[in-house]
């Protein structure tokens, strides 16, 4: 174990032992997090997964899958708060690995990062264009279908947003947040108006059943064996009760996807010990309450078997007479998706840095710009890689991928918040979550719940990633990094002495 003097302030020894190079100016507060927060958040989930759980897996019930969905992540949330107010540096679950686990799993969950933000980040920008081109066949001025949307053979408007953002990031984090309030507060404004218009003609009648019966066929109408079963028998997931309720959740997680970027701007917040905690929670309290909302009105408004599953929200609207409102949720949806696409970079970059400065990847990667203080080099290294992503692949049934790599960086942040507990309770820590070890187990296993309702190709994908990401691990980052130099690592000599 550990000696007790094993990481001190681990903000202060990075700010001491760092090139100047590798040193991230603090422009960020509390505020700033809680938009970054709501501004990725809102996006993907609120303008099209609503409609597809509702009609493919819960019904009416889709409001229970977001809270399931919202209560799992709330419980993570917790876990990530008190390390982000413990150890407030860049990179978020790969630095809290490092902290608690050691040079190997920081590896592993950083790899499992690159998953969550990268292919997220071009799977949001292929909707983005897929929005995009609507608002423009409103206009009278379509995009040929082989260069925009999710069937474009080069996806021109997905790589342009990627690029776009791309450069906003470089210039400075100040600048990509006053830009990103702007955005939020755009489809803040919309939503709301989605919610106070709609409750006009919802329609009670359309909430029977609000669990709709498992149809025949489905795994016994339980979703947890549902990866086993398919593996094994080759069925298919649960479809409606309450199986298709934690099914419908576990796909809904997407749309949660974004709280704890939050994190990763740690190093970049003014009092991270204090604004940490709070950007965290409020965001996705935020949210949470908008998504139930949203999905109460939406299958309120039209019958859940009738709900589009491409832009559910406007076809909602245009199904009572209100075609105009199509046009504005359009504009919503843009702005929420764009906003999506910027924060998933700053966070892959920001993770990607704190690895090239541990040296698990070329530490010339990590140098940040002299003028705007940013990792210039790994910000455009993303951008392009993402822009490449959205350009030329399909990626529509990977969202999936991105849901598993997320669970798993939340069960390792919910257990290594009782190991670091134990390992170093003389740690200053602003915020504590409420009844370790208990909420923190209760944590880990909501998230390994919802993995289990994804399917068996899924795991297989994931455990596929992971064999790449571990050859390159023993090939490049463990020949190269502080540890193996002795130049120590994050919860080494860099933080402390061992």
């Amino acid at each position: 174990m550990a000696a007790p003097h094993r990481v001190k302030s681990v903000e202060d020894s990075i700010r001491d032992t760092e090139a100047p190079e590798h040193r991230l100016n603090k422009n960020l507060s509390a505020l700033d997090l809680t938009v970054f927060g709501v501004g990725v958040i809102i996006g993907t989930g609120i303008f099209v997964l609503t409609g597809v759980v509702a009609k493919t897996q819960a019904g009416p019930a889709v409001a229970i899958s977001f809270v399931i969905a919202g209560v799992v992540c709330g419980l993570a949330a917790l876990c990530y708060a008190e390390f982000a107010s413990t150890v407030p540096v860049a990179g978020s679950a790969y630095t809290f690995s490092y902290a608690t686990f050691g040079e190997f799993m920081a590896w592993i969950i950083g790899w499992d990062l690159v998953l969550e933000l990268a292919l997220g980040a071009a799977t949001v920008a292929v909707g983005w264009s897929g929005y995009f081109n609507q608002l423009l066949g409103d206009l009278g001025v379509p995009l040929p279908e082989s260069i925009a949307g999710e069937t474009a053979t080069v996806n021109i408007p997905a790589m342009a947003i990627a690029l776009v953002m791309t450069g906003i990031l470089v210039l400075g984090i100040k600048l990509s947040s006053r830009i990103t309030a702007v955005i939020v507060g755009i489809k803040i404004v919309i939503v709301l108006l989605v919610i106070v218009l709609g409750l006009f003609y919802v329609k009670t009648e359309n909430f029977t059943p609000f669990v709709p019966p498992a149809e025949a066929g489905t795994p016994g109408g339980t979703a947890w064996t549902a990866p086993l079963i398919q593996l094994i028998a080759g069925f298919t997931p649960s479809t409606f009760g309450v199986g298709g309720i934690f099914a419908g959740a576990a796909i809904v997680f997407f749309a949660f996807i974004g709280f704890d970027i939050v994190a990763t701007a740690a190093e970049e917040t003014k009092n991270p010990k204090r604004d940490l905690p709070r950007g965290i929670i409020a965001s996705l309290v935020i949210c949470t309450v908008l998504y139930v909302a949203v999905s109460l009105v939406v299958v309120g408004m039209q019958k859940y078997t009738e709900l589009s599953t491409d832009a559910p929200l406007a076809e909602a609207f245009r199904s009572v007479g209100l075609p105009f409102a199509s046009g504005l949720i359009s504009v919503g949806a843009l702005a929420g998706l764009t906003s999506v696409v910027m924060i998933l970079m700053l966070g892959q970059s920001r993770v990607l840095f704190a690895m090239s400065r541990d040296h698990l990847l070329p530490p010339a990667l990590g140098v940040v710009h002299p003028r705007y203080r940013t990792p210039y080099r790994i910000t455009i290294a993303t951008g392009i890689i993402v822009a490449l992503l959205a350009g030329f692949v399909p990626l529509g049934t990977l969202a999936e991928l991105v849901n598993i790599g997320t669970l798993f960086a939340f069960v390792l942040v919910s257990i290594g918040v009782i190991i670091l507990r134990r390992t170093r309770p003389d740690l200053p820590r602003s915020f504590r979550v409420p009844g370790v070890p208990v909420l923190p187990i209760l944590s880990a296993a909501a998230c390994l719940w919802l993995m289990l309702n994804l399917p068996a190709e899924t795991w297989l994908r994931f455990a596929i990633w992971m064999v790449v990401g571990l050859i390159f691990y023993f090939l490049y980052g463990r020949r190269h990094s502080r540890l193996a130099l002795g130049s120590g690592d994050l919860a080494g000599p860099r933080a402390g002495s061992r």
